[in-house]
């Protein structure tokens, strides 16, 4: 079974989850954003040091440990790098109180019928089993939504409770991640349908195993509360999705079920060159500010 004290942490604590896992090609785009630029760095491996770097920059701030940030999701590296001499997860939990997922899709397919499906997940149950072993609570694994296309949208469904039950069979909770794309031309009528195709995979769920979701907020406030309030169901958490901060705030605080779980929104102003005072500053006010929106709503 799941840990029992992170379950009710995720369930019912005040809050929001921070989204530590850009990968891939959202790397570079994610560093040049903080400042470092890619003649940086010469190798993905080097990539991935400064990137590993900002990250506990991060993590060790002082607003990162004020319990308003109840989990966070990291990218595999992450997961396998050190925070103060310490594995990563183990440095969130046992020193900052803070639930450690882990983000598992390795990207997704080329765009087909308005969606992107997830790649195959080679080598998937060695890496939950390392996972488990390094105190990791759950995953996330995303795709990409972006027509109101019914059997597109059934399909991507269909892929994430699929994977959702391989990382069941691991004692880990599951974070479902199909993102609509906030830029759609249907967004509205694309969450509809994801909203239905989400409940009947849900009422058609084996065992009893508990899951999350990790949805766009949606352009109907309250869309996505009935799947909140499933039993099967331990929270629905918001992504920010290209927002602004504030616009992401203002979305959310009309959705009353949904709590955040943010990247580019938490981290779009920090950058390499402030001093710790400065980036701890802008840290805290943006991290004051999802929780609000997570916690307070209109």
């Amino acid at each position: 079974m799941p840990n029992t004290t992170m379950a009710e942490q995720i369930s019912q604590k005040p809050g929001f989850i921070a989204a530590l896992d850009q990968s891939g090609g959202s790397t570079p785009k994610a560093l040049a954003q903080y400042g470092i630029s890619e003649d940086s760095y010469s190798s993905e491996d080097e990539m991935f040091k400064l990137m590993h770097e900002m990250r506990v920059r991060i993590m060790t701030a002082p607003a990162f440990k004020n319990h308003k940030i109840i989990a966070a999701i990291l990218f595999e590296k992450t997961m396998d790098g050190l925070v103060e001499n310490k594995p990563t997860p183990t440095y969130l939990w046992e020193g900052c109180g803070i639930v450690p997922f882990l983000k598992i899709d390795k990207g997704l397919e080329a765009e087909k019928d308005g969606v992107q499906l997830m790649k195959p997940i080679p080598g998937l149950d060695i890496l939950l089993e390392r996972a488990k072993k390094l105190g990791i609570y759950g995953t996330k694994e995303r795709s990409v939504i972006r027509l109101a296309n019914q059997p597109s949208i059934a399909a991507i469904a269909q892929q994430q409770y699929e994977i959702a039950a391989q990382v069941a069979a691991h004692d880990l909770v599951p974070i479902l991640e199909p993102e609509v794309l906030v830029k759609s031309p249907e967004k509205a009528k694309a969450e509809v349908i994801l909203r239905d195709e989400l409940t009947k995979g849900l009422e058609a769920l084996p065992g009893n195993y508990p899951i999350m979701l990790k949805l766009t907020i949606p352009e109907e406030a309250n869309l996505y509360a009935d799947l909140a309030k499933h039993p099967r169901v331990q929270r629905v958490v918001a992504l920010s999705g290209g927002y602004s901060l504030d616009e992401a705030c203002k979305r959310l605080k009309a959705n009353h079920t949904m709590i955040a779980s943010f990247s580019r929104a938490l981290m779009d102003d920090l950058r390499i060159s402030q001093s710790d005072q400065e980036f701890d500053a802008i840290l805290a006010k943006a991290v004051d500010k999802i929780y609000d929106a997570s916690v307070n709503k209109s």
